[in-house]
């Protein structure tokens, strides 16, 4: 089990250093019904991250296994063409970037966001880490580690459980600090937002990078 978490630990990161989706929780916590917003924002970001990875792991699972030493060609292939999507991810998010002196497009319903309820906020969180295309290919990533590890149901399950909790803090810390502490937080959260609207293409950039490439040796590495 130790082995799989190392192996789903930087795709957990991944998931977690997500620029657009801690964006999207510091407005709506800005926002006049942040306490409301915000939980279920964490929510659907939570349940979308735990039933992403359980499709993939079952998925998996129907992978015929092999003795420890032996090649397993199918899921290095499934990791490199994984991250071979990554790279061409990180490709379009670098040519993207603001030049210098632009400012940063960021998506159209983060105007709106003030406006939301409680179910559209569940549904939001859900579908940007569910169904976005980035945090889907780790999630399918870590499903793949998880699924041909040859763990039984526990250890999938705790697996499973600390991968969501890695992914999901980065959203889980603001909005748990913020209901405890609004007035405090709310000028460094501000500053947070800001600094993370102008850097999201650099830092999805280098973080699809960096994971594309690991996938990639791993793959190479199942041969």
């Amino acid at each position: 089990m130790n082995n799989t978490f190392g192996a789903v630990l930087p795709l957990a990161l991944g998931i977690a250093v997500s620029p657009i989706p801690i964006i999207a929780a510091i407005l709506m916590l800005l926002s006049p019904r942040a306490r409301v917003t915000s939980i279920g924002f964490l929510l659907g970001w939570i349940g979308g991250i735990i039933i992403a990875v359980t499709v993939f792991t079952v998925l998996a699972s129907v992978i015929p296994s092999s003795a420890p030493d032996a090649a397993r060609p199918i899921q290095g292939v499934v990791r490199i063409v994984l991250g071979a999507l990554l790279l061409l991810l990180a490709l379009r998010q670098w040519r993207g970037r603001p030049r210098a002196g632009q400012s940063p497009t960021m998506p159209k319903w983060m105007a709106a966001i003030d406006k939301i309820t409680f179910p559209v906020a569940i549904g939001l969180g859900f579908l940007l880490s569910a169904v976005n295309p980035k945090n889907l290919l780790m999630a399918a990533g870590a499903g793949v580690d998880i699924g041909t590890a040859d763990l039984d149901l526990g250890s999938i399950i705790l697996v499973i459980a600390i991968f969501t909790a890695i992914a999901a803090s980065t959203v889980l810390v603001p909005v748990i600090g913020y209901l405890l502490a609004a007035n405090r937080l709310r000028t460094p959260l501000d500053a947070l937002r800001g600094w993370l609207e102008k850097e999201n293409a650099v830092i999805m950039a280098v973080l699809l990078l960096v994971i594309g490439v690991v996938l990639i040796g791993k793959g190479i590495g199942s041969f």
